[in-house]
């Protein structure tokens, strides 16, 4: 497999399941990627909504996923720190890791899931916001996969 983003639970461009939302049980979906490049040390997810009212809305900010890890599991708890050393960012619902797509009624929504690879481990503390994670990515991005959704209300 390429250093593609995919998920069990949608395609490239379908309609995330309830399951993912806030129509559901809100757990964040199961994600998987390929092989990096071989220089990767960590990677970086963070899934946003730029379709949303107010300007793009962040979903879910993950860093410091160890260099051996290739997928995420449906579920990941809403823990600042995972037993892996990975750290939760700041989502814009204000807390430490995912919050599903909830998007106001109408028009169906997109939802962004981009994983960076990175040289480097990102010497930032749990709850760091998506602009300050991206801030730290520069110079560091080796690769990049993305995976889109969209759901509606």
């Amino acid at each position: 497999m390429a250093f593609e983003l995919k998920s069990q639970a949608f395609k490239e461009g379908d309609l995330i399941p309830d399951k993912y939302t806030c129509e559901g049980p809100d757990v964040s979906p199961p994600l998987r990627w390929g092989d990096p490049l071989h220089r990767t040390r960590s990677f970086v997810l963070i899934a946003d909504d730029p379709d949303a009212p107010m300007g793009t809305w962040v979903h879910w900010v993950i860093f410091n996923l160890p260099e051996r890890q290739r997928d995420l599991p449906e579920g990941v708890p809403a823990q600042e720190t995972l037993p892996n050393g990975a750290r939760q960012g700041l989502n814009d619902f204000k807390n430490a890791g995912y919050g599903g797509p909830c998007p106001p009624p109408g028009k169906p929504h997109r939802y962004y899931f981009r994983l960076y690879a990175l040289d480097t481990m990102l010497d930032l503390k749990p709850r760091a916001t998506k602009a300050k994670v991206l801030e730290a990515c520069k110079g560091h991005i080796l690769a990049e996969a993305e995976l889109m959704g969209r759901f509606g209300r």
